[in-house]
C-alpha cells in the first residue's frame, strides 16, 4: 500500500506540472534593457496600418545607396575660356522651368547627389526618328530631326502622376525638327575660343542635339531640371536634346582603350566619352573648353587630335568653341528660334531649356 501511494503522489505532481499555464508576456516586464521584435505570422492576414516611410533626404539616402557627390555648377559664367565654367554668349536669367529643389540637392554646400535625383517617367520609341552623318570631301554632314534613333524619351508634358511634377512640370510636348550642319572634316584650333550659344552646341549620333550645361537661370541645368531617364527633355518649341552625355549610350572604350566618339561639336571636333580606357577623365583633367588632345578614333583612323571630352561633372560636353562653330543649314533655323526666346503665339508658356 505505501508503494501504491507513493506512485499516486509522483502522477499526481507531474498532472499538476504539465497543466499550469505558461509564463505570460508580464513576466518579461523587468527586462526593459531588451527590445523584442515582434514577428507577425502572415498567414492571420491582419489588417493592422502601415506608417508611411519618412521622406528621402540626402544624408539617409547617401548612406544606403553610396551615391556619387559632384559639385553644382550654377553660376559658373566666364569673360572667356576659365576650366570648370562656361563662356556662354548669352547670360540671361530667368525663374522659368524647374520651380523645387529635392533631396538630390545641397545647395548650401554647392553638391549634388546625382543617384538621388527623380527622372521624368515613361518610355516612347520614336519609330521616325532619322538620322545621317556622311563624309564627302573636307566636309562631314550631319542631318537629324532631333528624335532619338536608338533609345525611348520619357512623357512629356510630364503627367502629373509622376514624381518629377512636383519638381519640373515641363509643358513641353516633344517634336520632330530639322537639323541640318556642314562642318570641316578635319577642324582646327582657331587662334581665340568662342562662347557657346544658349541653343545647340553639337550634335550626338543619336540625332539628339547638345545644349550646354545651364538652364535659363544661369543654374547647372543637368543637376537642377528633371530629365528623362536617357537625360534629355523638350524646350519650348518642343526640341529634345541633351545637356549632358546619355545615359542610354555605349560609353566604354574599345579594346585598344580610345575612348568611344558620341557626338560633334558644331566647330567639327568630336566629343569622346570620358572613359579612355586607363582613366575616367574629370573637368579638372581638361582645358579651359572642356578638351584634351589624345589618340582616338576619327573616322576610321587612328590619330592624335584635340577633341571634347563628356564628363560626369560640370560643365559636362563644353566650356566653349576651340574651332570656329558652324551656322546651321536647316531652312527653319535648325529648330526654330534660338533657347530662351518667348514662344509664337498660343505656344506653351516658356520654360528652362
Amino acid at each position: 500500500m505505501p508503494h501504491i501511494r507513493r506512485v499516486l503522489f509522483v502522477f499526481l505532481v507531474g498532472l499538476l506540472v504539465n497543466c499550469a499555464p505558461p509564463p505570460q508576456a508580464a513576466d518579461m516586464r523587468g527586462a526593459s534593457a531588451t527590445v523584442v521584435p515582434t514577428v507577425v505570422d502572415a498567414s492571420q492576414n491582419l489588417a493592422a496600418p502601415t506608417a508611411a516611410p519618412s521622406a528621402p533626404t540626402a544624408a539617409a539616402d547617401a548612406a544606403t545607396v553610396a551615391p556619387q557627390v559632384l559639385p553644382l555648377g550654377d553660376g559658373k559664367f566666364s569673360q572667356t575660356g576659365q576650366q570648370g565654367y562656361i563662356f556662354a554668349c548669352s547670360t540671361r536669367i530667368s525663374n522659368e522651368g524647374a520651380f523645387a529643389s529635392g533631396a538630390w540637392l545641397d545647395e548650401a554646400n554647392k553638391v549634388w547627389y546625382p543617384k538621388l535625383k527623380p527622372s521624368v517617367d515613361g518610355q516612347v520609341w520614336w519609330d521616325a526618328a532619322s538620322v545621317t552623318i556622311d563624309v564627302a570631301g573636307a566636309t562631314r554632314t550631319i542631318s537629324s530631326n532631333a528624335l532619338p534613333e536608338n533609345h525611348p524619351t520619357g512623357i512629356f508634358p510630364v503627367q502629373n502622376s509622376d514624381d518629377a511634377y512636383q519638381y519640373d512640370r515641363n509643358p513641353n510636348t516633344i517634336s520632330a525638327q530639322q537639323i541640318l550642319y556642314q562642318l570641316p572634316q578635319m577642324p582646327q584650333i582657331s587662334n581665340a575660343v568662342s562662347c557657346l550659344p544658349p541653343g545647340i552646341i553639337g550634335v550626338a549620333l543619336t540625332g539628339v542635339p547638345f545644349y550646354n550645361g545651364f538652364d535659363e537661370g544661369g543654374r547647372d541645368a543637368v543637376a537642377h531640371e528633371i530629365q528623362d531617364d536617357c537625360n534629355g527633355h523638350p524646350q519650348q518649341q518642343g526640341q529634345y536634346h541633351y545637356h549632358s552625355v546619355s545615359a542610354c549610350v555605349d560609353t566604354k572604350p574599345d579594346e585598344a582603350g580610345h575612348p568611344t566618339l558620341i557626338g560633334y561639336a558644331l566647330d567639327g571636333f568630336g566629343i569622346y566619352a570620358a572613359n579612355n580606357g586607363n582613366a575616367t577623365l574629370k573637368t579638372a583633367d581638361l582645358d579651359e573648353c572642356h578638351g584634351i588632345v589624345s589618340e582616338v578614333v576619327w573616322d576610321g583612323a587612328v590619330v592624335n587630335m584635340y577633341h571634347y571630352v563628356a564628363t560626369a561633372d560640370f560643365p559636362y560636353t563644353m566650356g566653349c568653341f576651340r574651332g570656329t562653330p558652324a551656322q546651321s543649314n536647316a531652312t527653319n533655323g535648325a529648330g526654330g528660334p534660338p533657347v530662351g526666346d518667348p514662344p509664337a503665339p498660343g505656344g506653351p508658356p516658356p520654360r528652362r531649356p
